[in-house]
């Protein structure tokens, strides 16, 4: 049984995921954690002799221990570590939706402290493929940025939706470290340096990710999920009814391997074999789990696992010796584990019961009615299942339709379908009334995004009057682009954004791809190139076209760029191609585009103009509060009254400015968004090297705040000029 070895309960509430671990002074482990009243404090409790005066820390008169430092904003991430290696101590890094800090706590002072107008939702420390310097990354508003020790930017880049959670891991086993990072889009998107190696799809925002050991990580979503990746490939996970408010990797029982240690919000922390998902020990805290991080935090040379809470409880484990190994749990954890496989076994009992009596029943009369009754159906039954196009009708929206159907009189009395980002809740369960069973059952299924999934499928075959059923177990995956139905190219219009590129790829190839990739009907007979296909949205309707030339010579028509983008990626994908340009014109959506670009103008301008008053007010203050306390000490009411009036008028302006500068950077945060996801949609339409160049070229047309630049980068500026638009 493993019991913490040291328990503290400071007098601050710390928020979720917002606590760090560091050696300031180069020597003793401090815990950093963030409060919600925009304050950070540090507990040290190994230098009570020593104290950090200064301005930015004031010392508690009733915790000699803890020391504050003011933020005056709220904090949105925070994380310590080694950014200067010649300084030789870790530093303090604090990001808000405006502004990164990075704070040295020993001499308390500032190393930088940088503005970030996509804000900074997540944050990492250590070292980026080549980029030999450490880097402080911040994921914000669609962004990624990394700063060195004296704050300048060596890392740019985008990503597909807000950032909530980073991590930096080994996943390509090359020795160079990886950028993982989950956002709202539900994706796990790998970022060797600049270009993105890997995309993993997840069922719901990923709110934590940590490194485990070579390319093994660990993730959890804000549905109660958590689990383990290998690469691309899921080792396991669990789904609980409470939220996992942190993770972190620890070899706890000593067995050479990390677990997964994950602290929930009803103040549970368990240890997972990083294998199995088997729970190998738990505790239980009051409150809901703030942070999970490792240190020598008693300075005895062991590095102890320390779990904190939102109320400010901390409490400190050391991994359990060798001779303890799979004896780290209290013994109510056991019991419930007996318990558990108790049931197991009762089921499994009544499994084998109920198969040996089909089987006697079988043997004394093959052809009773009591076969039915019990469940028995003939030894050939097969099970049959289809995926196709259903356009829909006045009653049901259009969508792709599972037929299920068995190869005699035998019928489907239920069905359970598993599959991630489809149904709510992963699963979806057809039980069709008594008075509507038969052989065949059609299920609509309706994916919102495009990407391929796996339908796990569960059916109960017997007949009308059985009692039990047999259950077939069998996978089909839904092609990644079945929601879109083929159509005749002379019946629908022809959308005038196109993407157009070359690859040396024969025509048959490329029907292997629309076979693999799209719900193509039976009947289809795609001839040699040229040819062209048309698509119809099951969606909104929108057209498709896909056309191929003896050139190799590809055009893809569509008014969607995010689907343009799918295709393109694809096909990369399939043919294995590297490094593909292509000629790129969505006019519309640019229109937009560019309508957004001349916003973030006026909101910075609008920004810059409010911070310009604050100063002036700011000084004025100062002024008038000078001439207040004069007249005071003078004891001219009068003139001392007035000029307070003066100030309370003042400080009635700076709340509506500070009101006002508040709604501009919210609608700013809305328009960087847009223009970050433009530039993310730019890049998916290219692949390798000419991807990272559009994403480079664009972010420095925005530096130099270039609209014209920043279209030529995207593709888009020759193809405007063409059109004889005047920019």
């Amino acid at each position: 049984m493993l019991l913490p070895v040291f328990t503290l309960k400071l007098r601050h509430k710390i928020s979720p995921r917002m606590v760090a671990v560091g050696r300031y002074d180069g020597t003793h482990p401090c815990l950093a954690a963030a409060t919600q009243a925009g304050k950070v404090f540090i507990h040290n409790p190994h230098t009570r002799s020593q104290h950090f005066s200064a301005s930015r820390v004031f010392q508690s008169p009733l915790e000699s221990d803890v020391s504050l430092l003011n933020i005056n904003q709220a904090v949105s991430c925070l994380t310590a570590g080694v950014l200067n290696p010649e300084l030789g101590y870790d530093t303090l890094l604090v990001g808000t939706q405006t502004n990164l800090l990075a704070y040295d706590v020993y001499n308390n002072s500032d190393l930088f402290y940088r503005e970030v107008a996509d804000g900074a939702n997540a944050i990492v420390l250590g070292t980026l493929g080549d980029i030999s310097s450490p880097l402080a990354i911040i994921g914000g508003n669609c962004a990624l940025q990394g700063f060195d020790h004296e704050g300048n930017d060596l890392f740019w880049t985008v990503t597909g939706d807000n950032v909530h959670s980073l991590a930096l891991c080994d996943f390509d086993s090359d020795g160079k470290k990886e950028l993982l990072v989950g956002s709202e889009d539900f994706d796990i998107r790998v970022f060797k340096e600049d270009e993105i190696v890997a995309e993993m799809t997840e069922t719901e925002v990923i709110t934590s990710l940590c490194p485990m050991y070579g390319s093994r990580f660990g993730y959890a979503l804000s549905n109660g999920t958590v689990g383990v990746y290998d690469k691309t490939a899921r080792y396991w996970r669990i789904k609980s009814k409470n939220h996992a408010m942190s993770i972190h990797a620890f070899d706890l029982n000593s067995d050479g391997v990390c677990e997964l240690i994950t602290g929930w919000s009803n103040g549970k922390v368990d240890a997972r074999s990083d294998r199995t998902g088997e729970v190998i020990f738990k505790d239980n805290f009051s409150s809901a789990i703030a942070g999970v991080v490792e240190g020598d935090y008693r300075m005895d040379g062991h590095i102890q696992l320390i779990c904190c809470s939102v109320d400010g409880e901390i409490r400190g484990y050391l991994p359990g010796t060798p001779e303890m190994r799979g004896n780290i749990m209290d013994t109510s954890v056991e019991q419930d584990l007996i318990r558990e496989l108790s049931q197991k076994k009762q089921n499994l009992l009544l499994e084998l019961r109920n198969y040996e009596d089909n089987a006697k029943a079988e043997l004394s009369s093959p052809l009773s009615e009591a076969d039915g009754h019990r469940g028995v159906i003939p030894a050939n039954t097969k099970l049959h299942t289809a995926l196709s196009v259903n356009l829909g009708s006045a009653a049901q929206a259009a969508h792709t339709e599972l037929c299920i159907s068995t190869s005699n009189d035998t019928i489907i009395r239920a069905v359970l379908i598993f599959a991630e980002g489809i149904f709510l809740g992963e699963s979806h369960v057809v039980h069709p009334s008594i008075h509507n069973l038969s052989s065949s059952i059609r299920i609509p299924i309706t994916p919102p995004k495009d990407v391929p999934v796996d339908l796990h499928l569960k059916t109960f075959v017997g007949y009308r009057s059985s009692t039990q059923f047999h259950v077939f177990e069998l996978t089909r995956q839904l092609p990644r682009f079945s929601m879109y139905a083929l159509t005749s190219p002379d019946s629908a219009s022809e959308p005038p954004s196109y993407v157009n590129f070359i690859i040396a790829e024969r025509a048959q190839r490329v029907v292997m791809w629309l076979n693999q990739n799209f719900l193509l009907p039976e009947d289809t007979n795609i001839q040699n190139a040229p040819f062209q296909v048309c698509f119809t949205s099951l969606r909104n309707g929108d057209q498709l076209f896909i056309k191929i030339k003896l050139s190799g010579e590809i055009t893809i028509n569509t008014d969607d760029i995010d689907l343009a983008g799918d295709i393109i990626q694809s096909m990369a994908s399939f043919f294995g191609i590297e490094d593909l340009q292509v000629e790129a014109d969505f006019p519309v959506y640019f229109e937009e585009l560019r309508k957004v670009l001349v916003k973030v103008d006026e909101y910075h301008s609008v920004h810059q103009k409010l911070s310009a008053d604050m100063a002036d007010n700011s000084n004025l203050i100062r002024s008038l509060l000078v001439r207040a306390e004069d007249a005071r000490l003078m004891r001219d009411m009068k003139t001392m009254k007035s000029r307070y009036m003066e100030l309370y008028d003042l400080n009635k302006d700076l709340l509506n400015g500070y009101k006002i500068r508040c709604n501009n950077h919210t609608e700013l945060l809305g328009s960087l968004k847009a223009v970050n996801q433009a530039i993310q949609r730019a890049g998916r339409l290219r692949v390798g090297k000419p991807k990272n160049q559009v994403i480079s070229a664009c972010r420095d047309a925005i530096r130099s705040n270039n609209i014209n630049t920043l279209s030529e980068s995207c593709g888009w500026g020759q193809l405007l000029r063409r059109r004889g638009e005047n920019r």
